[in-house]
């Protein structure tokens, strides 16, 4: 056991992100139940618009998880059996499976170890090694909430024909700096052809389930919106015949991936706290950074001005050791991620371990610690100085 450093106890576990649940979430949500619409109804629309309107970007439409907007993503983009998609290994599985799901062939660029975000001149070797058309697309990451440089990746996919899908789940509000000093908002639809979000609990906003695609394309937005509800339209302008006020067609092979009235009045009602949250993660990003600077041993991710921070990760010497010392003062921090191309699935189509040392070292010392709004400064002076008590024992 880690002898005793410091009079604070947590009175229940501190996990690396939690939920934030008000009584006006609660009283949103509440009303949705009793109003005439609990799926399908103005609530969607509404969340839509709002959201819209927080990013900056002509269209957003709601989905029932953020794999659902990744994989509508794909669809929209017209995703074919054999066509072949770039991504980063350090990302959550859907990130690349969204790809298969179409048929597509997943290829994956190594990390810069600084970032932790897909190394834009590793794409461009990547794409050089081939003759241009071999590649379809790109999706890069927002990895922990720092926004890629779509500017830069807009630029290689034009060059290369690729189109751009951004990953932005991890970043809501978070930003980027362009080379006229614009702050490109993650999502807004400037470089990416599409940009997907997720509202899980431990994310920024959360509807328990849920998840949104922004775009500035209006043919893209118009084939979300039937793919979203099994490729079926009422639309009277669009229909090949009508038979009357009941006539709908099918006219694509879609899917039911909705998000229902209620979870969207509780994104509503989180998106209206959405810069205070973000406000609060930034400032415990600061604490961690101001304690970790002088701490040998341990060594943060790079931070940037625009970083939305749904994670804060560390990288230690002994992971494992740290990671169940925490667990024993009841702090339960997480890995962020096991890199993609290890796994099972993927190492039966071909990959291996060693195909990229940049995210297979990240992943032997990254931790994922802490990082949610409504963590008390007592609660992370906790955390730093467990860590800096066990880091100092080694």
């Amino acid at each position: 056991m880690i002898p005793a450093i410091s009079p604070f106890r947590p009175t229940h576990p501190i996990p690396y992100g939690r939920q934030h649940i008000t009584p006006e979430d609660v009283q949103a949500v509440t009303e949705a139940l009793q109003s005439d619409f609990l799926t399908q109804g103005p609530k969607v629309a509404e969340f839509e618009q709002k959201f819209a309107e927080y990013i900056g970007v002509k269209y957003a439409m709601a989905v029932s998880n953020g794999t659902a907007a990744l994989h509508l993503a794909a669809l929209a983009l017209e995703v074919q059996p054999g066509q072949r998609v770039i991504t980063t290994p350090i990302t959550f599985a859907a990130s690349a499976n969204c790809v298969r799901y179409c048929g597509g062939e997943v290829y994956f660029a190594d990390i810069d170890p600084v970032t932790g975000l897909i190394d834009l001149q590793a794409v461009r070797q990547l794409l050089e090694s081939q003759p241009k058309g071999y590649f379809h697309g790109l999706i890069p990451v927002d990895f922990a909430g720092l926004a890629v440089d779509l500017e830069a990746a807009r630029q290689l996919c034009d060059e290369f024909g690729l189109w751009l899908v951004e990953d932005a789940a991890h970043s809501p509000g978070g930003f980027f700096t362009d080379s006229q000093g614009a702050e490109q908002w993650c999502g807004n639809g400037r470089f990416a052809d599409l940009s997907i979000f997720s509202f899980h609990p431990v994310k920024h906003i959360a509807t328990g389930e849920g998840g949104m695609i922004t775009t500035n394309r209006p043919d893209l937005y118009e084939k979300l919106l039937l793919l979203r509800t099994h490729g079926i339209t009422k639309d009277s302008a669009k229909l090949h015949r009508n038979d009357g006020g009941w006539y709908y067609e099918m006219q694509e092979l879609g899917y039911n991936y909705r998000l229902p009235d209620m979870l969207t009045a509780l994104g509503i009602s989180q998106l209206r706290r959405a810069d205070a949250g973000l406000a609060r993660r930034r400032a415990l990003a600061a604490r961690y950074d101001a304690a970790f600077a002088g701490m040998p041993g341990v060594r943060p991710l790079a931070g940037a001005p625009g970083h939305a921070y749904h994670l804060y990760v560390i990288q230690v010497a002994d992971r494992k050791g740290l990671y169940e010392a925490l667990r024993e003062r009841q702090i339960f921090a997480q890995v962020h991620y096991i890199p993609v191309h290890t796994m099972p699935y993927y190492q039966d189509l071909g990959w291996k371990n060693g195909d990229f040392p940049h995210a297979e070292a990240y992943y032997a010392r990254c931790l994922s610690i802490p990082m949610f709004p409504s963590l008390t400064d007592e609660e992370q002076a906790y955390v730093i100085a467990c860590i800096q008590e066990f880091v100092n024992q080694q």
